[in-house]
């Protein structure tokens, strides 16, 4: 043990700051950016799931798989902060995802001084640090991925039963969060042929990607429990185009996309990690040919079949591949050229002094960090980014407290997703209020908030600018507050068709 500590001192102590650094770039102010739609979603189903055990399988609903949100349902016990708790959950994920691409690019490699910059890099990367502090499935999907790599690398160099066990389970695990789980199990196979030392290994190696294979099975069968479990692969023709696509089309919407995934790459990735994964590939492409082509594969390969089939691409759709072309820049470091040392040591120096910058705006103001357009729009611009909602939700809570026997009714636009969803999630358990969706194209006082009104209760009104189709002050409305929005970018669309800005408004039913 005493040999261990004294040649893996300086190693154990800088995993711990990277550790460190990561948990701090994922926890400060957790819950600054607002809950975003699909945020209010999976937590307000996790609430759901919490009350009523039958509804265990309630996001099959939706199409969606229900790991993460079962995940959630233990972290909403431990903190009050429904947002915190589920965004809480995506962190654990991210930092495992982070100790998972030190244990892959040691393994590989076996040079501490690679798993650490790699695990360096995805603790600063503003891609790593932005999605794993919000409450999506794409963080865990992303740990079950480079754990699922690790252990199926163990499972074939070592043609262990009890890896290939583990290595099922895991991939079961992550066709319980999410669709694109699909890639890990067709890319097993390259492991296995890289991996590959005889022959006669091929055999035993059969019995291996069986086991892994009915276990993954069997586990995402579990779903077949829910009642839409039939409504996994129709929902999916919703985001994906059929196979014949390549064939009718094969660079339509292809060019745009991977237009678009270069965007994420300069931004987000950011552009000196691109360089360096580039960097990796030719240091290494005669001394570590079959790791580099396996790593270039799960890095690649996902990201061409999504811009090929995908009928919308955003950042988060790719998040998977990350630890692949992390571990892939960290590989340059390999290099025994002293130029080239210095070239990628610069390298490095400019992606950690890009993202120290742009993470304290993520973590500060994140209205002032460099976003994509999509994501700028999405998370902060838009009705999806649900700024306001806390605010309107504590100022129920305070109106309950002073006459807690009366009924209070808040109407919302829509009927799902940040409204009524994001009202709903902190307003879970306060007796007498009562929350509902009105629909969009908001012309008159709805129905069922006038027949409120009428019925003595307290009654309200939340809605964005763009879903109100009449001047308030013509329907009975009084403004209690509203919350602007950041101001949309200069010459969008949205900015031609909606106007410079979106605002949440809060009105009382007069």
């Amino acid at each position: 043990m005493k040999k261990i500590i004294s040649e893996w001192k300086w190693g154990i102590l800088g995993g711990l700051a990277i550790l460190l650094l990561a948990l701090f770039l994922r926890l400060y102010n957790l819950t600054l950016l607002p809950v975003f739609v699909d945020e209010a979603i999976y937590i307000r189903w996790s609430q759901i799931m919490i009350n009523e055990s039958t509804l265990r399988f309630i996001p099959l609903s939706d199409g969606k798989q229900p790991l993460f949100m079962w995940a959630t349902m233990g972290a909403l016990k431990l903190f009050s902060d429904p947002l915190f708790a589920g965004r809480f959950i995506s962190v654990l994920a991210g930092v495992g995802t982070l100790v998972g691409v030190f244990a892959v690019s040691y393994y590989l490699f076996k040079s501490p001084k690679v798993a650490l910059i790699a695990s360096f890099i995805y603790a600063l990367s503003p891609f790593a640090v932005f999605f794993d502090r919000l409450a999506l499935v794409d963080s865990l999907l992303s740990f079950f991925g480079i754990w699922t790599f690790f252990f199926a690398l163990v499972t074939f160099e070592t043609r262990r039963l009890d890896m290939a066990m583990i290595t099922g389970f895991i991939l079961g695990l992550a066709a319980l969060t999410k669709s694109p789980a699909l890639f890990f199990a067709v890319l097993l196979p390259a492991v296995a042929i890289f991996t590959i030392k005889k022959p006669l290994h091929l055999i035993k190696l059969a019995g291996l990607f069986t086991v892994i294979y009915l276990i993954a099975f069997a586990m995402y069968n579990i779903l077949r429990l829910g009642p839409n479990f039939h409504l996994l692969s129709l929902r999916n023709f919703d985001y994906v185009y059929p196979y014949s696509h390549f064939l009718e089309r094969p660079l339509d919407p292809f060019k745009g996309h991977m237009g678009g995934i270069w965007n994420y790459f300069i931004l987000l990735l950011p552009l000196p990690v691109f360089f360096l994964a580039l960097g990796g590939i030719v240091v290494n492409f005669r001394l570590n040919f079959k790791k580099i082509a396996l790593l270039t594969i799960w890095g690649i390969f996902p990201i061409l079949v999504i811009a090929e089939y995908s009928k919308v691409v955003t950042a988060r759709y790719i998040f998977f591949v990350l630890p692949f072309i992390f571990i892939l820049a960290a590989s340059a470091f390999l290099t025994k050229e002293k130029w080239t040392m210095k070239l990628v040591i610069l390298t490095l120096l400019g992606f950690g002094v890009f993202s120290i910058f742009f993470n304290w705006k993520l973590l500060t103001k994140p209205e002032e960090a460099g976003l994509p357009h999509g994501e700028r729009n999405g998370y902060l611009e838009e009705w999806t980014a649900g700024q306001g909602i806390v605010e309107i939700a504590n100022f129920v809570k305070k109106e309950h407290v002073k006459n807690p026997t009366k009924k209070i009714v808040v109407g919302t636009e829509g009927y799902f997703g940040t409204l009524p969803n994001g009202l709903e999630m902190y307003l879970e358990g306060v007796e007498n209020v009562v929350v509902i969706g009105v629909g969009l194209g908001i012309r008159e006082i709805p129905t069922s908030l006038k027949e409120s009104k009428e019925a003595g209760n307290k009654t309200y009104l939340v809605v964005n600018q763009s879903r109100l189709s009449e001047n308030p002050d013509n329907m009975g409305l009084k403004l209690i507050s509203s919350y602007p929005k950041p101001l949309r970018k200069v010459g969008s669309k949205e900015y031609s068709e909606k106007g410079p800005q979106e605002t949440l408004f809060f009105f009382e039913v007069k």
